[in-house]
């Protein structure tokens, strides 16, 4: 039987060290960094000099309601949950969503395509 230890087991999660949450650093990579977009969102990139990446959700003027982006929030971060393990480290990145994709497969799907786009993917 395997050792699932927690030295050795990967972490899914989603934590607080892997969010983007100050304005100058939203604005820098908003501002420096370089960007791959795809039918419904735009993914901003910036190398920092940590060894995780580090992501922000932020969405069109006309995205609908504070339900509608909570929800689209979610399915982001849900996405990036299940994609973020296999991104090469060191980058801030921003994901400028559009009105429209509303289902965790199409967020899915466009976060692969604009990861593998950026040159991001490491398989």
């Amino acid at each position: 039987m395997a050792d699932f230890s927690p030295e050795t087991s990967v972490s899914f999660r989603f934590s607080r060290a892997e969010r983007l949450k100050k304005r100058d650093e939203i604005r820098a990579v908003f501002k420096k960094g370089r960007v791959a977009s795809c039918s419904g969102a735009k993914l901003f990139v910036l190398p920092n000099d940590l060894l995780r990446n580090r992501i922000a959700f932020t969405f069109s003027r006309k995205f609908g309601n504070a339900v509608a982006r909570n929800r689209a929030r979610r399915l982001g971060r849900e996405a990036y949950r299940h994609i973020g393990f296999a991104l090469h480290p060191g980058y801030d990145m921003v994901l400028l969503v559009y009105p429209g994709n509303d289902s965790f497969q199409e967020r899915f799907d466009q976060l692969n395509f604009l990861f593998a786009k950026a040159g991001l993917r490491i398989f």
